[in-house]
């Protein structure tokens, strides 16, 4: 769940031509010369089946702009985004009430998601067309995933979910913030760095993991104590940077010419930041209570 390489892939692609499509600015294949509007044009137009109050329209009109040409949008990315947060959240009241009503279902669910979220994860990424039906199914298996284990946090922890759920919100608003107002630079230094820090808590991640479930700890390294909540607080804020990488691959998508689907792929790289950025803020709070 720590890790987005989707927008290593978006930068990868916008450097090296995205499949399929032309550069941005070359609308197809061959480029046509604008005729004379004299006899040339009256000529190509009665061989394409124009008059000339045809052509004369036809070259006055506006330049097609992105949506035209099948070209990535913010307003697609932020829709593509609200599809698939709103299934998160119906498969996440699933998952609740399930793991509220039979609580070994409920753990079935929270280790077959993050197992499940894990190898779809790498599939979408790694797979070389963009697939919807991949980007929607990992949504809906994300939101059984955060269900249960909302559940067994809330269950622990009376009203610790809603305060997760409004520190991530409030994050995500004022990492977007500082973005635009120019707070914080997504430099390729930064990128650089983030990116790093990034694989290398994944490294921990999965250490840790594996150490809980050994010796039968919640949180694993540093337990409820100063040193765990240390380590809680640095995925909490990384997790909030990398928010700032998503908004700049988003831009830079968007000048590239990146085409339309990848606006799938885009929404769901933000989706997979704030579960996370969720999940660690859960951890957080929950090692504060103890």
């Amino acid at each position: 769940m720590a890790t987005n390489p989707v927008f290593d892939r978006i930068e990868k692609d916008a450097r090296g031509g995205y499949a399929g499509f032309n550069p941005p600015g070359q609308v197809g294949t061959e480029t046509r010369t604008r005729p004379d509007l004299g006899q040339a044009g009256a000529q190509w137009g009665a061989q394409s089946g124009m008059t000339q109050q045809q052509l004369n329209d036809l070259y006055n009109a506006p330049s097609a702009g992105p949506v035209q040409t099948g070209r990535v949008t913010m307003d697609d990315v932020m829709m593509k985004t609200a599809s698939l947060f709103g299934i998160v959240l119906v498969l996440g009241f699933v998952g609740w009430r399930v793991a509220a009503s039979s609580p070994g279902l409920g753990m079935m669910l929270w280790m077959g998601g993050m197992i499940g979220t894990l190898i779809l994860g790498f599939v979408i990424v790694l797979k070389k067309a963009i697939s919807v039906p991949l980007i929607v199914a990992y949504a809906a298996l994300e939101g059984l995933f955060v269900g249960a284990v909302s559940q067994f946090f809330e269950l622990r922890y009376p009203g610790i979910v809603m305060n997760a759920v409004v520190a991530t919100l409030a994050t995500f608003a004022g990492m977007l913030l500082a973005y635009k107002v120019g707070l914080i630079k997504v430099t390729a230094k930064f990128r650089r760095i983030v990116t790093m820090m990034i694989f290398g808590y994944v490294i921990f991640a999965v250490v840790n993991f594996i150490y809980a479930m050994v010796t039968n700890t919640a949180f694993g390294f540093g337990g409820s104590g100063s040193l765990g909540i240390m380590i809680s607080i640095f995925a909490v804020g990384l997790a909030a940077v990398s928010l700032a990488l998503n908004f700049d691959s988003i831009e830079q998508a968007i000048r590239s010419g990146a085409p339309q689907p990848y606006s799938w792929l885009l929404a769901h790289g933000i989706i997979v930041t704030l579960v996370w950025l969720y999940i660690e803020f859960l951890r957080l709070m929950a090692r504060m209570r103890e």
